[in-house]
């Protein structure tokens, strides 16, 4: 569990692509399992609008939303690091600083709101999506750097 714990919550060295999609996979299953949280108390407040006075069904609604929101980020938070230290990992297989997360993760976000405001927005949400399409291949398909590199080996060297 060390090596699962160091590829999560460290920046250094290398990652290859199994374990980018390994990290993608176990992200996608929290992020399930939150809305699955979600949906079972909120949907148990629902169903008991009929069963209790008004009063008691928004006290209900809110403690339970105080609730998710504590689990939520008690769980997110700690994803989304996880999620910039494995990127930064990725981008050192490649050869690459990870400064180039702010381009891939950040600008997408970042011009699709400057989009909204302006009248030719779609330039910005095409620019955004293009950004994005950019990152997975560069994260997700391309081989790392073969041997070692100035991050660490390869990992994938036997």
């Amino acid at each position: 569990m060390g090596s699962l714990t160091a590829l999560l919550f460290t920046y250094t060295g290398r990652a290859n692509r199994a374990k980018y999609w390994l990290t993608v996979a176990i992200y996608l299953a929290i992020t399930l399992l939150l809305i699955a949280i979600g949906l079972i108390m909120f949907g148990n407040s629902l169903l008991a609008i009929g069963d209790e006075e008004s009063e008691d069904m928004i006290v209900g609604l809110l403690s339970r939303g105080i609730g998710f929101t504590l689990i939520v980020l008690v769980v997110y938070i700690p994803m989304v690091v996880s999620g910039f230290m494995v990127g930064i990992k990725r981008l050192h297989d490649r050869d690459k600083s990870g400064w180039w997360l702010l381009v891939f993760y950040v600008l997408p976000g970042v011009l699709n709101t400057i989009g909204e405001s302006l009248a030719a927005g779609w330039i910005f949400a095409v620019a955004g999506f293009a950004i994005s399409i950019w990152a997975l291949v560069e994260l997700g398909f391309l081989r790392g750097t073969p041997g070692p590199n100035r991050y660490g080996p390869d990992p994938l060297a036997s």
